[in-house]
């Protein structure tokens, strides 16, 4: 692959149905080997058809329950979904949390038994050496509909451009009980690229509901008050008709917009550093919160080690020879 400007690289393409989502719940692995260079994006596409009606009333990513990327045995991409909605016209989980992040999550309208949807998730890392190994993991949850034939294929998208890494660490899940204001310490791993800083918290309820208190959430190392969930969605932008999402099931001409998906916050925290986050919330209802480290760094903030040798096996023929006599 050419390093310099921007190159597209198909690395692997399935027919194989048992992969997609149909009216089970499914999980897919797959490993490849893919070409070296600076990964801006890791894109899926899919174009598949279901049965007699849409898989889904909400968007394709609402079938999405779990994903992970590892790439060379980094875990780079961790997400797993709060709850799925896949009977909601609304945005799935996981394309609100793409679009949020800087990747994408834009889906052919149609209304048909056939849907084509595009993700590109944001990696930002450079790998010097030809061959790169991928591990792609995704658990879909149950779709409405039996799948009949399609295609998945992913892709990688390089560009010799990109300036920031994405580290979509493992969530801290948190068990609220009702009617409490809690601390909850969102674990932030250790191992991330060197210059790693936390750019947001995604949280995600177990269901399409806020649970939210008055009192919200405080990100306590930015403020001495918490902030209702009306006024993170301000600052995050939902409130702005932030949140695009296809409506599989009736829309043929154009992406839907919404100011809000119930159970569902991307908090900026402006790149804190120094570990942990502690967050206090005020809930409402009992529920199971995930709270997702969102991570960025400089490109290059860590370099890919070579595999090397570590103990010495010193030769010396003059020692060798004379080693014998030494012996007597």
């Amino acid at each position: 692959m050419a390093s310099d400007g921007v190159q597209f690289a198909k690395i692997l393409v399935t027919s194989t149905t048992t992969k997609m989502p149909t009216t089970s719940t499914v999980t897919w692995n797959e490993g490849v080997n893919a070409p070296g260079g600076s990964y801006e994006y890791l894109m899926l596409r899919g174009d598949c058809t279901w049965n007699t009606g849409t898989p889904t009333t909400s968007d394709m990513t609402s079938l999405l329950s779990s994903k992970r990327n590892i790439i060379n045995g980094e875990m780079v991409h961790d997400f797993r979904a709060g709850h799925t909605a896949n009977d909601k016209e609304t945005s799935g989980n996981y394309g609100y949390f793409l679009n949020s992040v800087g990747g994408r999550a834009h889906q052919v309208v149609s209304g048909t038994t056939t849907q084509e949807w595009y993700w590109a998730i944001p990696i930002g890392r450079t790998y010097t050496k030809d061959i790169v190994r991928i591990e792609f993991i995704i658990e879909w949850a149950e779709a409405a509909q039996t799948i009949n034939a399609g295609t998945l294929e992913w892709w990688v998208k390089t560009n010799s451009d990109i300036s920031k890494s994405l580290t979509v660490a493992p969530a801290t899940t948190f068990l609220h009980s009702a009617n409490t204001v809690e601390q909850v310490v969102i674990r932030v791993p250790q191992n991330t690229p060197a210059g790693s800083v936390v750019s947001a918290i995604g949280v995600f309820n177990n269901s399409a509901n806020d649970y939210l208190g008055t009192q919200g959430i405080r990100i306590n190392s930015m403020s001495s008050f918490g902030m209702e969930q009306s006024m993170l969605r301000f600052l995050n932008g939902d409130m702005a008709n932030g949140i695009m999402f296809a409506d599989s099931g009736d829309s043929t001409t154009s992406l839907q917009y919404s100011t809000e998906l119930a159970g569902c916050t991307v908090i900026p925290v402006f790149g804190l550093v120094g570990g942990d986050v502690v967050i206090t919330v005020d809930n409402t209802t009992s529920c199971t919160r995930r709270y997702v480290p969102i991570l960025t760094s400089p490109v290059g903030g860590k370099g890919a080690a070579e595999v090397r040798q570590t103990q010495r096996q010193p030769s010396n023929p003059a020692v060798a020879i004379m080693q014998p006599t030494l012996d007597q």
